[in-house]
């Protein structure tokens, strides 16, 4: 099992922001206005939540540290300093060269914890484009998953090298 203790403090600054920062590229892929982006941000948050219960240990630390204050500041700052300048569709293009180079960092270290790592990733992005509906009016109609987030799932999915 892996944890905190096998990465480096560069390394684990990559896991925390890897975090949040696939369920940022969707958000980014399809803003979907004030409520919409409330939906998706309570979403993620909901995916951290729940993961605190996982048997892996490296998912628990993750969680542990983006529950403390200094975990936060370094997931924010590491994602500020990523992001700074970026349009829209180059958070998606940057988020997802991110979430590969995690992924080959967490296959190397993370021994059995990497699959569950990867794919606890992946279904926080998933959950967050299911969060809230594209297009339609006042909430109603549009699709649940826009072809904007659908294409950005798909190459989320190849980055982190898993079956979606």
């Amino acid at each position: 099992m892996a944890s905190k203790q096998d990465f480096t403090a560069a390394e684990w600054q990559a896991l925390l922001e890897s975090a949040m920062i696939a369920s940022i590229a969707v958000t980014a892929a399809e803003p979907s206005g004030l409520w919409g982006m409330l939906k998706e941000g309570f979403a993620n948050a909901q995916g951290l939540a729940g993961a605190r219960a996982s048997e892996s240990q490296l998912i628990k630390d993750i969680v542990a540290d983006l529950g403390t204050s200094d975990g936060r500041t370094i997931a924010r700052d590491a994602l500020k300093e990523r992001m700074s300048g970026a349009s829209t569709d180059e958070v998606v293009k940057r988020s997802v060269a991110a979430i590969a180079d995690t992924a080959r960092m967490v296959d190397a270290k993370g021994g059995a914890d990497a699959a569950a790592f990867k794919t606890w990733v992946y279904a926080n992005a998933e959950r967050v484009a299911n969060a809230s509906s594209e297009g339609g009016f006042l909430g109603f109609g549009g699709e649940k998953v826009s072809e904007k987030e659908r294409a950005t799932l798909a190459p989320l999915a190849i980055a982190l090298n898993i079956q979606a």
